[in-house]
Parts: C-alpha cells; sequence; structure tokens
C-alpha cells in the first residue's frame, strides 16, 4: 500500500475512536438518560395539565362568587399556583361551611394541585377533625345555622383545645369594618386572594419548618 494511503488511514483512527468511545457512553447510559429525562418531562406535562385545570376552576369559582377579577389578577394567581407547586403539594385544609357546594369548584382546584381538603359543615363537626388531624390551613365562613358569629365562636374552641393553625375566612358578606379577630389571618370575599392566601401560609408553613 503506497505510504500516502497509510499516513491517512493512520490519521482517521484518532477520529474513528472517538466516534466508538461515544457510541459506547451513549448506549451505555442511555438507559439511565431516559429514566431520568421522562419522569421530569412527564410532571412538566402534568403540571400544565393542573393549570389548565386551576384556571377553569378558578373561573367556576369566581362565577359562584359574583366577583369580578382583571385577567392581570387572574394571570397572577395561576402562575403562583405554578411556582409554589411543591410547596402545595400535600398540604392539608379543613374547610368549615355549612353550604360548601359554593365552594366546590376552589375546593378542587387546591385538590388538583396535590392538596389535602377535609369538609366540615360545622363547628361540632369540625372539632373532632381538628383535634385528631394536623391541618395546616382553616379555611371558614361567618355565619353558620343562622348564628352570624359561629366562624368567631369557633376561633374560641380552637383556643380551648390549644389548636394553634392559622384560619382563612372566606364568606360572601366578609366586612372588614366589623374587625377580625386576633386569629384570623385574614378575610376574603374573592377566590383569587383566597389562593394567594393559601399559598402565603402554605409557604411560611413549609419554609418555617426548614
Amino acid at each position: 500500500m503506497p505510504e500516502a494511503i497509510w499516513i491517512k488511514v493512520v490519521g482517521t483512527v484518532p477520529a474513528v475512536l472517538w466516534v466508538a468511545f461515544a457510541a459506547t457512553v451513549y448506549f451505555t447510559l442511555r438507559g439511565t438518560i431516559i429514566q431520568r429525562m421522562v419522569p421530569r418531562l412527564t410532571s412538566l406535562r402534568a403540571l400544565g395539565v393542573e393549570i389548565e385545570l386551576a384556571g377553569e376552576l378558578l373561573d367556576r369559582a369566581q362565577d359562584e362568587s359574583q366577583t369580578t377579577v382583571t385577567a392581570t389578577a387572574r394571570r397572577m394567581a395561576l402562575g403562583r399556583l405554578e411556582h409554589a407547586a411543591d410547596l402545595l403539594r400535600g398540604g392539608k385544609v379543613l374547610w368549615v361551611d355549612d353550604r360548601p357546594e359554593g365552594n366546590f369548584p376552589l375546593v378542587e382546584l387546591f385538590r388538583s394541585v396535590g392538596m389535602q381538603v377535609d369538609l366540615a359543615l360545622s363547628t361540632d363537626e369540625a372539632v373532632p377533625r381538628f383535634r385528631r388531624k394536623s391541618y395546616d390551613v382553616i379555611i371558614s365562613d361567618f355565619s353558620r345555622d343562622g348564628d352570624r358569629d359561629a366562624g368567631i365562636k369557633m376561633l374560641r374552641v380552637l383556643e380551648q383545645y390549644d389548636i394553634d393553625v392559622p384560619v382563612l375566612i372566606y364568606t360572601g358578606r366578609f366586612t372588614p369594618e366589623r374587625g377580625v379577630d386576633r386569629r384570623i389571618f385574614a378575610g376574603t370575599t374573592a377566590p383569587v386572594e383566597l389562593v394567594h392566601y393559601v399559598i402565603d401560609l402554605m409557604e411560611r408553613a413549609r419554609l418555617g419548618s426548614l
């Protein structure tokens, strides 16, 4: 074989070796790469579906509450839900309201992002729940069964049993002028605001425990 051809053959050997080495590494690690990437891609797709569903449920909640919300406020709430997904997942909420049907879109919204939401129709029904189980947030209305101060009275029961869980008031007739009890973290009539408050409390609970 002519010397020039031998020189070309020898010159191509390093390139061939690099290709062989790269192919060996790829086929050796391909399974591991796929195993790591697929769950991430799947979780991203799932998160997109969850946020899309959350948007639909938030719109339904707005219709139920008969309150108005700007497109910017809606977008901000959904953005916070997306970014706080890891903090919200596994969070525990006790929702006390004698008319829960109006809250179903929000209940399903919180559940769609991985939160556990238990329902109680009265303080008497709520007591064994919060004595038996640890909650991150309690959501309550003000008036129940004709008692316009039922929500406030429940706060005293929480104190009686030394239950230190932040309380959010969500009701169609919230009037800050009546005064806000020291045990109430916040009160609102707007679904978008309730979403923000729940995220605030979950951030405080999760980050405070680190």
